[in-house]
């Protein structure tokens, strides 16, 4: 996910920026404006992707998503045309190189991409690379760990044009784990007793996918994604109740279901997801050196339905909490405030995104 030689993917932008989170149901756009010490929500939208169009974080239908893009900026009407997007961490191939540290950054870039060729296995004039300074193990070291990033520049080109057909400016592309840790950051600060060192699981319930992020001091130290999503329990609507995709859609959406929906259908799903999370957890745990986490986070699209974050609480036996990055945030006054809540849990990666204009 880096263009040479323009090296977007780490280094900072510090200007305005709107964030674009594409998945398989849906755009989610965001722009964040710092204000005092903190930061602003200025624009956010969401926009119905066509079925399809996006599969397993690939875009299928580049017309269609552009299609999709254009609606949310239209309604939205940010202040930026500037976008951040990011790549599936899946594309993306990282290493932690050992170099020198008196190395100022032109003569780093070079030895960075000396040591890249040994690392990537496809031709460099076919890759997009970046690095970013890390800090050094100990203070007098003279040697620091710099993280390499690179993507083929087949990936950051379509991205590119994605954006320019929507008529937007690409200005930064980034990985999709980078910007949920930076995310993340608004969200463990806010969890109580947290210190450095603490695990901390991140169940991502999205609509066909659940993604399990574990971090330890801010870093994906493991991720694994199950078929489960909120899909299932649309599709179980639809099934139970007779009706098409779309009414199960809105069905859901409004609460408007018999009185048995909630012990015939929600019930029995919430139960599922717990179940698919705990599966997953025991598989971190069986592939590392920890048997337990400190907290979990729910987050993704389902995450925020009426009693799963308690029975997670139950069965997990963590403190658990619903993602909201933007809890501590002021809100623009032409954002509605109670769909920015409801959408919250989804909108980590765009917000992720959106703070590289802010750092």
């Amino acid at each position: 996910m880096l263009r040479m030689p323009d090296l977007p993917f780490l280094r900072p932008k510090k200007q305005p920026l709107i964030g674009l989170d594409i998945t398989s149901s849906a755009v989610k756009l965001l722009e964040l404006h710092p204000q005092g010490n903190g930061m602003k929500v200025a624009s956010y939208g969401v926009a119905p992707i066509e079925v399809g169009a996006v599969s397993d974080r690939r875009i299928k239908d580049y017309k269609s998503v552009a299609r999709s893009i254009q609606r949310v900026v239209e309604r939205t009407k940010p202040s930026t045309l500037n976008a951040a997007i990011a790549v599936p961490t899946g594309v993306v191939i990282t290493r932690t190189l050992v170099l020198p540290r008196h190395l100022d950054d032109d003569e780093m870039e070079a030895r960075v991409l000396q040591e890249a060729d040994q690392h990537i296995p496809y031709p460099l004039n076919e890759v997009a690379v970046d690095f970013e300074r890390q800090p050094p193990v100990n203070p007098d070291d003279e040697s620091q760990p710099v993280l390499l990033v690179a993507c083929r520049k087949e990936t950051t080109n379509q991205l590119d044009q994605l954006l320019l057909d929507a008529g937007l400016k690409p200005s930064v592309i980034d990985v999709e784990n980078f910007a949920t840790e930076r995310a993340l950051r608004l969200i463990v600060s806010q969890l109580p007793g947290y210190h450095p060192g603490h695990i901390v699981a991140v169940a991502d319930i999205g609509a066909n996918v659940t993604t399990l992020d574990v971090l330890k001091d801010g870093k994906i130290i493991y991720s694994r994604d199950q078929i489960f999503g909120g899909k299932q329990l649309t599709d179980e609507i639809q099934r139970y109740y007779g009706l098409s995709r779309e009414e199960a859609g809105l069905a859901k959406k409004r609460g408007n279901l018999p009185a048995d929906y909630i012990s015939e259908i929600l019930e029995p799903f919430k139960k599922a997801a717990v179940q698919q999370i705990q599966r997953q957890l025991q598989l971190f745990y069986s592939s590392s050196a920890h048997h337990e986490i400190d907290y979990l986070i729910l987050a993704g699209g389902s995450s925020a339905i009426e009693g799963l974050q308690q029975l997670a609480n139950h069965q997990i036996g963590a403190p658990s909490a619903v993602a909201n990055p933007f809890s501590n945030m002021a809100i623009s006054d032409k954002v509605k405030a109670a769909a920015l809540a409801q959408d919250a849990p989804a909108m980590m990666i765009a917000c992720g995104l959106a703070m590289r204009g802010m750092t």
